[in-house]
């Protein structure tokens, strides 16, 4: 059980990761197709052709961020619960709330441009939480006096 619990929290931090790469990825494939003479205007919303190759980049960032993330983090909170330990229940629900409120903002950001410096910074927190989580939240009082260095050196 402690075991799939980190590696579902390491698994979120992955993802958040993924996320970032392949949004910059098709970021960039937008820019190089403008700066290759295409136009991006309602036009081009509109249309079902794929513009440049990276465009693939937004569709992933959407079904990972609407689909794979958010089962993941709720399986999380899941196994979190059957561990019986208050820390892994905190964190995985911490986890859980922030990709919450990361779907929220991701998809406000259509309508509200700023919300987009929030869902960067939330992407950030969630990151944060997710390897603490895979690094504290399984952590019992005894490994965590083990794993600290004695500061008094026996003769």
């Amino acid at each position: 059980m402690r075991m799939t619990y980190r590696i579902l929290a390491y698994s979120i931090a992955a993802l958040v990761v993924v996320q970032a790469s392949v949004m910059v990825w098709a970021i960039a494939g937008l820019g190089t197709w403008v700066e290759d003479g295409g136009v991006l205007d309602a036009a081009a919303f509109e249309s079902s052709e794929t513009l440049f190759p990276e465009e693939a980049g937004f569709m992933l960032h959407g079904m990972n961020g609407m689909m794979v993330i958010p089962s993941v983090a709720l399986v999380l909170f899941i196994f979190s619960l059957f561990t019986k330990k208050r820390r892994a229940i905190g964190w995985a629900g911490l986890v859980l709330g922030l990709v919450a409120v990361q779907i929220t903002l991701g998809l406000m950001g259509h309508e509200v441009a700023a919300l987009g410096a929030l869902h960067g910074i939330n992407a950030l927190a969630l990151f944060t939480c997710a390897i603490v989580a895979a690094r504290t939240g399984m952590r019992t009082p005894t490994e965590v006096g083990a794993a600290a260095p004695s500061a008094v050196e026996t003769v």
